[in-house]
């Protein structure tokens, strides 16, 4: 099954992306790009998805949003 899980951008002064899951507490990750941060950031998610399950912790939710451009 596939989970959606919002991830945050920034790019930092010293110019490297840094990569935030809000709903996965500490799951943070970065790259040189913004693609590179998006990339890491779905292993970092799969990492902490399995983590938490080794661990009998509850998975959060899946997100269910539209993003709307006008």
């Amino acid at each position: 099954m596939r989970m959606k899980y919002r991830v945050l951008i920034e790019q930092g002064e010293d110019g490297v992306f840094v990569a935030e899951v809000p709903s996965l507490p500490g799951c943070i990750t970065q790259g040189w790009t913004r693609d590179e941060a998006l990339t890491n950031s779905r292993e970092a998610i799969a990492v902490y998805l399995e983590s938490l399950e080794a661990h009998g912790d509850p998975v959060p939710p899946s997100i269910n949003e539209e993003i709307v451009e006008v």
